[in-house]
């Protein structure tokens, strides 16, 4: 750091030496957006689960999103919101996670090839772990 020389009595000048400060508006604004696209990002990535091919059908009617969903794929895997889980464990897990929804309201997400007894043993375990109704995810019906 240079020290200006006062030339009247010889002494140092600090009043007019250099300001050495970071300025931090500009990181803090591109940390907030950061921010903002994370938790977008988030909250659409958490919301799409496993891919699975939905049966189709015509009426839908939309359901509160604080239900449970259980995912089932084809290769017969058991996702109960976004935590994978073995069918000797679905019914833990499904008390939990009725536990803290208002809504004891299962959605059950079942690839189109999923076989019945599956779908009705999910819905069973989920009946015993306390759930009060069920909804059968489905898409629109496609235009042929």
């Amino acid at each position: 750091m240079a020290i200006l020389a006062n030339p009247e009595n010889g002494e140092g000048d600090d009043s007019q030496g250099i300001v050495a400060e970071i300025n931090i508006t500009p990181l803090t604004d591109v940390f907030l957006v950061l921010l903002i696209i994370f938790m977008v990002t988030s909250s659409v990535i958490s919301n799409t689960g496993k891919k699975v091919d939905l049966p189709e059908a015509t009426e839908q009617s939309q359901t509160p999103p604080k239900a449970v969903s259980v995912t089932i794929t084809k290769e017969g895997q058991v996702q109960v919101n976004e935590d994978f889980v073995t069918l000797e464990n679905l019914r833990g897990h499904l008390e939990k996670a009725l536990s803290e929804t208002e809504d004891k309201l299962v959605i059950l997400r079942g690839d189109k090839e999923v076989i019945l007894e599956k779908a009705v043993y999910v819905l069973d375990q989920a009946q015993l772990a306390g759930a009060e109704g069920f909804a059968l995810a489905t898409k629109k019906l496609s235009e042929r």
